[in-house]
């Protein structure tokens, strides 16, 4: 029996550090655990068409930083910054942030490009989900997300469909690979991201690695 261990999960304090920053008592936080949650949903639910690939959150006394990164930066800002202003306040109201506490906590709302969205683990599986709805075939779509992300520079990519793929009538896992993915060595910097296909016969699971390199 395999044990399975989280990529991100698995480097984290060694080789990433956490997507949320911040120090709590044990009074709150639950109550925090819960905002960052409800911030990252909305989020990703408002920005799914803006390529949005991770959510970092850093508290302090005084400020609360949310840095966005996304491979379409204009689709957040939006004209003349309107939408980056619509975000902001939505942020102030699921973390609570009233007029009177404004002067005390700041919202600080930042966003950073992702250059190469091949590079994404997680733009690259939301990528096949879309194809495999519309139902393109599955070979297909994971050669193409193969090839791409090799392009842009990856040192190895796998992805794994598990599930009723293409409507079958018993459900079976497949592995595609190209190039090195070392998924136990804790200096990979590998980017690692899973979600269903919610298909026309049933659910598709897809897992998605991408080997970038080693971090000094």
């Amino acid at each position: 029996m395999g044990q399975k261990v989280h990529p991100t999960g698995f480097r984290i304090g060694s080789t990433f550090t956490w997507k949320s920053r911040w120090f709590a008592d044990s009074n709150n936080y639950s109550d925090k655990l819960v905002e960052d949650y409800k911030v990252r949903s909305y989020l990703n639910e408002k920005l799914n068409s803006a390529g949005l690939t991770k959510v970092e959150i850093e508290r302090s006394l005084k400020a609360i930083k949310v840095i966005l990164f996304v491979s379409r930066p204009g689709v957040v800002i939006g004209k003349g910054g309107s939408n980056l202003e619509l975000i902001k306040n939505e942020i102030e109201r699921i973390l609570n942030v009233s007029k009177l506490k404004k002067d005390k906590v700041k919202i600080d709302l930042r966003v950073e490009e992702v250059k190469k969205p091949d590079l994404s683990a997680k733009l690259v599986a939301e990528r096949i989900v879309g194809q495999l709805i519309k139902r393109f075939p599955h070979r297909r779509a994971v050669m193409q997300a193969l090839e791409k992300s090799i392009q842009a520079g990856a040192n190895g990519i796998k992805i794994q469909l598990s599930g009723r793929i293409n409507g079958a009538e018993i459900g079976r896992t497949e592995k595609y690979f190209q190039g090195s993915v070392p998924t136990q060595t804790i200096r990979a910097n590998i980017d690692y991201f899973q979600i269903p296909a919610r298909t026309r016969s049933g659910y598709v699971g897809i897992k998605v690695w991408i080997y970038k390199g080693e971090l000094v």
